[in-house]
């Protein structure tokens, strides 16, 4: 600090809170601010980043669900949010699995919370394990330097189970207005794109396109052969520019879901291990073993 301050939350702050009213009362938060960007991380799901702002203004997708504690069926309890980590046990819809996996719904352990005059940290643990099968640990960390647009998550995965192990994980990153715009473009660099069913493959044509939001409009999801593990989306009318980039030695596969109905107005940037559903692949894990992911959500002014 400097002589123009005596209390370090002038320009950042770290609060943690628990809400107390509605679907979400009972979900632990805390709440960051570097000075330009402020992001809410849910204790009570694995951590996830619920919203992002940038200089004030969202840059994340909120569904009509908002937040909820409650165990309640995925339509019902889908808040989109910055980050919705999906896996370990699935991603996307298989019969007999729960939607999107139940990493989500997996409470986190706060090891470390923390803001410096330099930067915030966040460290946390969220095992996956059961009795006669596995146990896998992750240990999430969340650092950010004071005044800066970006923020870094780097997820450690270690099977502590004395055999060989499996998982997936779909990082579901989320935009939403006024970040995601009519008019917004999408840059990204690939070799090859492969629509995910027949109305994605109809709607080929306006694949790099927001649209303005339509009553009842059809979700669509692409599939992307990277050249570089990296995804922009420029909105001028805001003035901001949005990048999610991404460990693609870790998550060789990347998803994009596009939702331009009214009321369900999203565009979702998603890294993967694998595709998703019926074309799921696990990824194997020996005992012992780490796997580390790494995502940067980064917010410019243009």
């Amino acid at each position: 600090m400097n002589g123009k301050i005596s209390n370090l939350a002038q320009v950042a702050s770290l609060r943690r809170y628990t809400l107390s009213e509605g679907s979400a009362k009972g979900m632990d938060v805390i709440d960051c601010d570097n000075g330009k960007i402020r992001f809410l991380l849910s204790v009570n799901n694995a951590l996830d980043i619920m919203q992002l702002y940038h200089e004030g203004q969202n840059i994340s997708f909120l569904s009509k669900n908002a937040f909820v504690a409650d165990e309640k069926p995925f339509l019902n309890r889908f808040e989109g949010g910055m980050l919705y980590t999906c896996g370990l046990d699935n991603a996307g819809n298989r019969e007999g699995y729960t939607m999107h996996g139940t990493l989500h719904l997996t409470k986190a352990e706060i090891v470390r919370a923390e803001c410096t005059d330099e930067e915030i940290t966040v460290e946390a643990v969220i095992r996956n394990s059961a009795l006669f099968g596995g146990n896998l640990l992750l240990r999430r960390k969340y650092t950010t330097k004071l005044g800066s647009g970006t923020l870094e998550l780097e997820d450690k995965l270690t099977n502590e189970a004395y055999a060989e192990g499996e998982y997936c994980v779909l990082y579901h990153t989320n935009l939403g207005y006024p970040m995601l715009d009519a008019g917004a473009k999408i840059s990204l660099s690939t070799e090859r794109v492969y629509p995910r069913g027949k109305i994605a493959e109809k709607d080929m044509f306006r694949l790099y396109e927001v649209c303005e939001p339509t009553p009842l409009e059809d979700e669509t999801c692409y599939y992307f052969d990277l050249t570089k593990p990296q995804v922009c989306v420029t909105n001028e009318k805001i003035g901001k520019k949005f990048t999610l980039a991404y460990s693609a030695e870790t998550l060789p596969k990347f998803l994009m879901w596009k939702s331009f109905a009214c009321g369900d107005y999203a565009l979702g940037l998603e890294p993967c291990t694998s595709r998703i559903g019926d074309e799921l692949v696990m990824t194997k894990i020996g005992a012992g073993e780490t796997k580390i992911h790494r995502l940067t959500l980064s917010v410019e002014k243009l």
